[in-house]
């Protein structure tokens, strides 16, 4: 019994290796975190806990000038990675994508020794572990390690996005709602122009997901915009929108245009 599986994403854009039975397996949030990332030229993007690189990789089926560098701690998630870019069937993304291994929580000349470079990038995008570490635990060590969050989290993630994005750049994250004030407070004085989009499985229903943008060095006020609803009433059907954003057709523009300067 193979231990890993080859999936197609935006109805085959681009593949990806991913463990079977076990670990983190890509899905509906990777999708939407990408769409996120709205840009009409060339950019660097860096993909914060990428694990097997879903993320990264539908941004640079989407935009095709985009560069992405996928980040990632866990050994055996980097080799899922690299393999999904030596796919035959992901020939096309293949030189507009890098991964690195490395812990995005370092500091300093670490950090940039790590790939993790300051100022550098236009984008910096992250899905990272959000499950409360008081949650039921799995036995499966590498679904843990990617879905277990850990003290501090999000400060220490948004530091590092904030080192190494470019003045004017925009961080991109998905979360549980559970986590806005942590995530507020992380962005402080780094970010502003926040806008934060809760995801309601369906009308009238609580949310179960968020997705915040902000960028990099402004003083624009925090935005609440319109829920975004995952599937039609009585159904499991995606809504239209999902649907575009899941498939790669549109990206999930921000209410304020981002002013952002590459070096």
């Amino acid at each position: 019994m193979t231990s890993e599986t080859v999936d197609a994403f935006h109805r085959g854009r681009f593949h990806l290796v991913q463990p079977k039975g076990r670990g983190h397996r890509a899905g509906m949030d990777a999708m939407l975190l990408a769409s996120l990332v709205a840009d009409d030229g060339p950019c660097r993007v860096a993909d914060l806990g990428a694990g097997a690189g879903a993320a990264g990789f539908a941004v640079a089926a989407r935009l095709e000038k985009a560069e992405v560098t996928l980040f990632e701690y866990a050994s055996e998630m980097v080799d899922f990675a690299r393999r999904s870019i030596a796919l035959p069937e992901n020939t096309h993304l293949a030189d507009r994508l890098t991964v690195r291994q490395a812990d995005v929580t370092l500091r300093a000349s670490a950090r940039a020794e790590a790939g993790l470079i300051d100022d550098h990038f236009d984008h910096v995008i992250m899905n990272p572990p959000y499950n409360d570490a008081g949650d039921r635990k799995t036995p499966d060590a590498l679904k843990a390690q990617a879905h277990a969050m850990t003290d501090d989290l999000f400060e220490h993630w948004i530091r590092t996005a904030g080192a190494i994005l470019a003045p004017g750049g925009q961080l991109s994250l998905i979360a549980r709602p559970q986590s806005v004030a942590d995530i507020i407070s992380a962005c402080g004085r780094r970010f502003g122009g926040m806008e934060i989009t809760l995801i309601c499985p369906r009308q009238g229903e609580n949310a179960v997901r968020m997705l915040v943008t902000a960028i990099k060095g402004s003083r624009a006020r925090l935005t609440f915009r319109a829920p975004l609803i995952m599937h039609e009433e009585d159904s499991h059907a995606f809504s239209a929108v999902v649907d575009d954003l899941n498939n790669g057709r549109a990206a999930y523009r921000r209410n304020h245009k981002t002013v952002r300067s590459s070096g």
